[in-house]
C-alpha cells in the first residue's frame, strides 16, 4: 500500500498563491505518474494537473492553465502544485494521486491506483 500525504492547504484571499505538497515514503515514487484532483461538495472529483513518471510536459485542466504548475522532486518523493492567482472557483479539497503503472499522465480518476486524504483550499473574496 502506498501512502500519500498532502499538505499546504489553507484559507487565502483571491489573487493569493499557495503551494500544495504530496509526499510518500516509497522509494518507488520515481516510477509513479502523479496527479492532482479537486472536489467540492456535491460534485465529482475533477482533474487539475498531472505529470508523467519520467518527466515530460505536464497536462492541466483548462480552468487552471497558466495559473497552476505541477512539479516533482524524486529525491524527496514529493509532488507539488503551485497555485497562483487563486480565485473563488478554486475552493475545494485537493487530492494527490499516484499511478504505479508507468503510464502517461491521465485525466481519468480510474487511471490512478493510490490517493491521499485531501487538503482543503479555501479562497475568500
Amino acid at each position: 500500500q502506498v501512502q500519500l500525504v498532502e499538505s499546504g492547504g489553507g484559507l487565502v484571499q483571491a489573487g493569493d498563491s499557495l503551494r500544495l505538497s504530496c509526499a510518500t515514503s516509497r522509494r518507488t515514487f520515481g516510477s509513479y505518474s502523479m496527479a492532482w484532483f479537486r472536489q467540492t461538495p456535491g460534485k465529482e472529483r475533477a482533474f487539475v494537473a498531472a505529470m508523467a513518471w519520467n518527466g515530460g510536459r505536464p497536462i492541466y485542466a483548462d480552468s487552471v492553465k497558466g495559473r497552476f504548475t505541477i512539479s516533482r522532486d524524486n529525491a524527496k518523493n514529493t509532488v507539488y502544485l503551485q497555485m497562483n492567482r487563486l480565485n473563488l472557483g478554486d475552493t475545494a479539497v485537493y487530492y494527490c494521486a499516484a499511478d504505479a503503472g508507468r503510464r502517461p499522465p491521465d485525466v481519468r480518476i480510474d487511471a490512478y491506483d493510490y490517493w491521499g486524504q485531501g487538503t482543503q483550499v479555501t479562497v475568500s473574496s
